[in-house]
């Protein structure tokens, strides 16, 4: 492999030749060796048959695919970039997503069908995310990491594309299943239709994508450990607070935070001027920084965006407040004084998973409690 330095050595002799009568014959030579191996180099340190891939189903969540796309481009990603749409998904919405993706592609919504499992885990909304299988369609690249679109990249994640499929990091739930959100996978028809049977004859132990795919990649938690992806591919930002002693020891090396949760970072508002996020839903157990952060994505490029492609519309309001564009409705973000709470009844709704992550049982003030008692 001839290095960089040795092929512009080579140009430069050919452009600086002391033979004047042949300058203008090796300025040619110069100028097609700087395209051959501008395309050398291209094809050595980008790779255009494997891609990040995501979903969006709807307009939703067509604003994390586009934080997402956003934070690997400005990650420097050399791989392309694939979503998969669903035909609810708006033409503004559409159209924003070829702006960062290179590939767009519109597929047909799958339901699981199953209502009474989906219920269960009181998340209807699932259902659509069987949609997720037709990744496996994408046989024109050679390997692809699939994303879900409430994923944000905090650093360069390549390197998940020298794992094999199906490699996965271990869900907070439930570790001896993979969470779905970030897998490597190789597109194969053949797996596509094995999928679609195994769907068909099975269904899902949780009615959703991730139930089948780990019943269909049954051997992941013991066959080989190469396949299991550290967590800090899959950062659960539920889990952080279930174990923060071990985030505040390796929360920093995180690649890849997940909004689990029906509670999703487009489900707040946010105040452009004083760069903060307002809690305007209930349950709220996002780390904070991690909101601001992909807030500062969708403020700063995706909100932009969508108003240069599509003026004053008001697809996205209800989102962002403050001066991020012209039209964007401001939002009234008062908020009355909530009532005290008991510590019973704090404890009550910490088990029952309704802590006040934004106020009382932040982040901040419960790593203070444990600074206390850890010094």
């Amino acid at each position: 492999m001839i290095s960089e330095f040795g092929v512009f050595t080579r140009i430069q002799i050919l452009l600086h030749s002391s033979d004047n009568k042949c300058i203008t014959s090796r300025c040619s030579e110069g100028c097609y060796l700087l395209r051959y191996y501008s395309a050398f180099f291209f094809f050595c340190f980008f790779w255009p048959d494997q891609a990040f891939v995501t979903l969006a189903t709807s307009d939703s969540y067509a604003k994390g695919a586009l934080v997402l796309g956003r934070s690997l481009r400005d990650h420097r990603t050399t791989r392309n970039l694939a979503v998969l749409l669903g035909p609810h998904v708006s033409e503004p919405f559409r159209e924003a997503l070829r702006r960062i993706f290179d590939e767009v592609r519109l597929v047909d919504v799958m339901d699981s069908g199953d209502s009474a499992h989906l219920a269960l885990m009181k998340r209807p909304d699932l259902g659509v995310t069987f949609t997720k299988l037709h990744c496996w369609t994408l046989t024109h690249y050679s390997k692809c990491v699939f994303m879900d679109a409430d994923t944000m990249v905090l650093s360069n994640v390549d390197e998940l594309f020298e794992r094999e499929e199906l490699s996965a990091a271990p869900d907070p739930g439930w570790p001896d299943c993979f969470n779905s959100g970030v897998f490597v996978f190789r597109p194969s028809n053949e797996t596509y239709g094995k999928l679609l049977q195994y769907c068909t004859e099975h269904g899902s132990f949780d009615g959703g994508d991730q139930g089948v795919l780990n019943s269909f990649f049954s051997n992941w938690a013991t066959a080989d450990i190469s396949k299991h992806l550290p967590f800090i591919y899959n950062l659960s930002s539920i889990a952080i607070y279930s174990y923060l002693p071990a985030f505040k020891q390796y929360g920093s090396n995180a690649k890849v935070v997940h909004f689990l949760g029906k509670t999703k970072p487009w489900s707040y508002t946010y105040d452009t001027t004083g760069k903060r996020v307002v809690a305007t839903v209930q349950e709220s157990s996002t780390h904070p920084g991690f909101l601001l952060k992909w807030w500062d994505i969708y403020a700063s490029t995706v909100a932009p965006l969508l108003v240069k492609l599509h003026g004053d519309q008001q697809f996205h309001s209800g989102c962002v407040i403050g001066e991020v564009a012209a039209g964007v409705r401001h939002l009234d973000i008062s908020q009355e004084e909530p009532a005290p709470v008991s510590s019973e009844e704090r404890k009550q709704r910490w088990e029952q998973g309704q802590a006040d992550y934004l106020g009382e049982d932040s982040f901040d003030n419960i790593q203070k409690k444990l600074d206390s008692f850890l010094k």
